[in-house]
């Protein structure tokens, strides 16, 4: 199973340092599996049991592109893995280089974290699944280097997350889609992260604000 932490705009250096600290003795040895996306301003230089990932960059090395951050940037902290597509991104129309961005860390060989998922209107309509393909129509979905999250909207930071029978039938449909593994992201927290990795086709979650603590992190991580 995947854990991945999406820790969004909290956290400086300093106390992710310490939530890294406590991670790495946790985890004892390196582990694939665990992914953390730290702030930019909170990446650490130093080794860790878990994979640090970006939540954001620009599909460069470098250039005059202000208040971005390229590949030589990522490069100086051993960053390999990005997210890519988050609802709160598009929403801040920030995603609106999705593909330029895929293209990038697909040609740098990133391990890329890939965020579909649709907003209460569209879920109402009877749309979802035409309106996640349409997300992932534009990505090179045989990369093996790519993990697909799947977000609805509405559960995002609302505590509610989507029905467990939604959410396997969009899993199960993403799997005609693509073979690369498939996470669950919204409102996942110690009680209900269980029955959504009991999940057929479900390889782990995509944790926002029950992640923001190391310690409730690790216990989602150990079940």
């Amino acid at each position: 199973m995947i854990f991945a932490a999406n820790l969004k705009c909290n956290h400086t250096r300093a106390s992710f340092k310490i939530y890294a600290d406590v991670l790495n003795k946790t985890m004892g040895v390196k582990c694939d599996d665990i992914i953390v996306f730290p702030p930019s301003i909170a990446f650490l230089e130093s080794q860790t049991n878990f994979i640090q990932g970006a939540q954001n960059f620009y599909p460069c090395i470098n250039g005059a592109f202000t208040g971005e951050l390229g590949k030589e940037h990522l490069d100086e902290f051993g960053i390999k893995c990005v997210l890519i597509g988050h609802s709160e991104r598009r929403i801040l129309g920030d995603e609106t280089l999705i593909k330029a961005k895929f293209d990038f860390a697909k040609e740098h060989n990133y391990k890329i974290v890939f965020c579909i998922g649709e907003d209460l209107k569209t879920k109402n309509s009877g749309k979802t699944l035409e309106f996640l393909k349409s997300q992932l129509d534009i990505i090179d979905l045989n990369y093996k280097n790519l993990i697909i999250a799947y977000e609805p909207i509405y559960s995002i930071g609302t505590g509610v997350s989507a029905d467990i029978k939604d959410i396997s039938s969009v899993l199960e449909y993403l799997t005609t889609l693509s073979q690369a593994p498939l996470l669950y992201g919204g409102s996942v927290n110690e009680n209900n992260i269980k029955e959504i990795l009991s999940i057929e086709n479900c390889g782990g979650v995509l944790v926002g604000s029950a992640a923001l603590k190391v310690e409730n992190f690790i216990k989602l991580i150990k079940g």
